[in-house]
């Protein structure tokens, strides 16, 4: 009964964040003049008003999924891996350069080009992961910096040595990948392709790793209380180089299924601009870290990210009511995560103990 709870729980959490957003996203309407009803209307019809809608609002929520539990997955071993955007660019671009220059059979290349992206991902995690363990170097702040390596980097990639010269456009990006090399789509004529099979089965057996098994039980344990995992033989660095192998390795296949899936080649900035590894942390705090809760969250994030674009093209109310909301349920997590820190300091000093 007790994970039943639990799991009722962390799928409420996600539902309730989204309504208060709403509800302040309802103000900001007012403020400007439009009709709250009318606006959420087509909010509505832009994210689920039809079949082809409801594909899109899913192809979205794909890299957000996968994004977002790479990053549950560290958060409930107890490190802040945020440097999910990072991971997916070097797994989306060693994902298009395998796809583009290794040999054979689609179907194959096609396997071996998502195994790239997935190793991509995971290397450059566990680099924090092992500074951290190695040196000492707090790992919020190397993940945030390798962002910004990453991001660099295949920006040159893409500019110099693997820049596409053989159309007009001058912009940054490889080659187009072969399309027998890209991700089959589920429905014919719409974005949905199989990476969103991909990340509900990632978002399954993630669920099921984190609840059944011994090493799942050691990551929740160490997350939740280090000194008693200590204490129980779980060692520290061993599972910080397993945890972060893990987290980055979904965030490279995010990155590989989005160019495979969606933009066929890869394109210098569009997986930092569209802002799926953020949406994706979101989606965890949202969720506390719970692997089905976090898919949901995301797909919920990703309807107001499609929703607001049916807004503003049907409506005089502008895109950026969606950022209201977002912002809001960003002040909805902090406020969470701030009365758990103090209320378990209320705790240590009703036991007599330090903070």
């Amino acid at each position: 009964m007790n994970v039943v709870k639990q799991n009722v729980k962390a799928l409420i959490q996600p539902l309730l964040a989204v309504l208060i957003g709403l509800l302040a996203g309802a103000a900001a309407i007012l403020i400007v003049g439009g009709s709250v009803i009318e606006t959420y209307t087509e909010m509505w019809n832009g994210a689920f008003g039809s079949f082809y809608f409801v594909t899109n609002t899913l192809a979205r929520a794909t890299p957000i999924i996968l994004a977002g539990l790479g990053v549950a997955l560290a958060f409930r071993a107890g490190f802040f891996n945020m440097g999910a955007e990072g991971q997916m660019i070097l797994g989306g671009l060693s994902a298009a350069l395998t796809a583009l220059y290794l040999p054979g059979p689609g179907w194959l290349v096609l396997i071996i080009s998502l195994l790239a992206g997935i190793a991509a991902g995971g290397i450059w995690s566990v680099l924090a992961g092992w500074l951290d363990a190695r040196f000492g170097m707090n790992l919020l702040i190397t993940t945030l910096l390798l962002n910004y390596i990453a991001s660099l980097f295949a920006g040159y990639m893409v500019s110099y040595p693997f820049k596409d010269t053989t159309g007009s456009a001058a912009m940054a990006q490889t080659a187009m990948i072969d399309q027998n090399i890209w991700l089959p789509k589920l429905f014919q004529g719409m974005g949905l392709h199989a990476g969103f099979v991909l990340a509900v089965a990632a978002a399954l057996l993630l669920y099921g790793f984190m609840k059944k098994t011994v090493a799942g039980y050691e990551i929740r344990m160490l997350g939740s209380n280090p000194f008693f995992a200590s204490y129980g033989g779980v060692k520290r660095g061993r599972m910080m180089i397993a945890a972060m192998l893990a987290s980055g390795a979904l965030a490279g296949l995010a990155g590989a299924g989005e160019v495979l899936g969606t933009q066929y080649r890869f394109l210098d900035g569009s997986l930092s601009s569209a802002g799926y590894a953020w949406s994706g942390i979101m989606a965890t705090l949202l969720a506390n870290s719970h692997p089905l809760g976090t898919a949901v969250a995301a797909i919920l994030l990703s309807a107001l990210q499609t929703g607001a674009m049916g807004v503003e093209r049907n409506t005089e109310v502008p895109l950026e009511v969606a950022s209201v909301i977002q912002a809001v349920l960003t002040l909805f997590v902090s406020a969470r995560i701030g009365y758990a820190i103090w209320k378990r300091r209320k705790e240590k000093k009703n036991n007599g103990t330090t903070a």
